[in-house]
């Protein structure tokens, strides 16, 4: 995408980060309130309305910024607040509800996959549009897979951690949670030691040739 002008490449990204950001937390307060606590939907966080789950910094400037400097584009919403205290199992439940957010982001990859598909069928008869939907397509994969791999990591806050934290003692696992506040530093950290890269790369080029293989792309 690097012959296209920033304007043109904003265009492109505009829809796929905000669906992907937006989807992700919303699917973590349905599989909260499935799960038993309505938080989330008393709250009105149940919806795709993205007015609702934007955050100035990690939905907008975030984003803007990675995209101006060429590296992975990557950003967030404001987190939809889930209480375990109204799950049966809190633990396991709250592991179920982390899930959602990265199944959702799987899920939105494979759609983005089949929009580019589409683009390339329609590349000769309509190219304008052919172009928009291959570029919007790819854009779509590319911020979900990373949304989906980066929040893997079993580095708390993130949604990875709360299966460790399932799987751990009790004991174990809160001392394990206490590392939360510090996890955006962590993450920061590897980011500008240039180790971040290379832990994502591997699952995420494992999940994107599934779902090019998938799509046929």
């Amino acid at each position: 995408m690097n012959e296209l002008t920033l304007i043109q490449k904003i265009a492109v990204w505009a829809l796929p980060v905000i669906f992907a950001i937006t989807v992700h937390e919303v699917a973590h307060g349905w599989a909260a309130s499935k799960l038993g606590d309505q938080t989330a939907r008393m709250l009105g966080r149940l919806t795709l309305n993205p007015i609702k789950h934007i955050d100035p910094l990690g939905t907008i400037v975030v984003p803007v910024v990675l995209l101006v400097l060429g590296g992975f584009v990557f950003g967030w919403a404001k987190a939809v607040p889930v209480d375990a205290r109204n799950f049966k199992h809190p633990r396991r439940d709250m592991a179920w509800v982390a899930m959602a957010g990265p199944g959702s982001n799987l899920i939105m990859a494979i759609l983005w996959a089949a929009v580019a598909k589409i683009g390339m069928l329609l590349q000769l008869s309509q190219p304008e549009i052919g172009v928009f939907l291959i570029y919007s397509g790819l854009a779509g994969i590319s911020i979900n897979l990373i949304l989906l791999v980066l929040n893997l990591l079993p580095i708390p806050p993130l949604d990875g951690s709360h299966v460790v934290s399932a799987i751990l003692p009790p004991a174990l696992a809160w001392q394990y949670n206490r590392i939360a506040p510090f996890g955006f530093f962590i993450i920061l950290g590897l980011l500008l030691l240039g180790l971040l890269g290379p832990i994502l790369s591997g699952p995420y080029s494992f999940f994107q040739q599934f779902i090019y293989d998938f799509i046929g792309l």
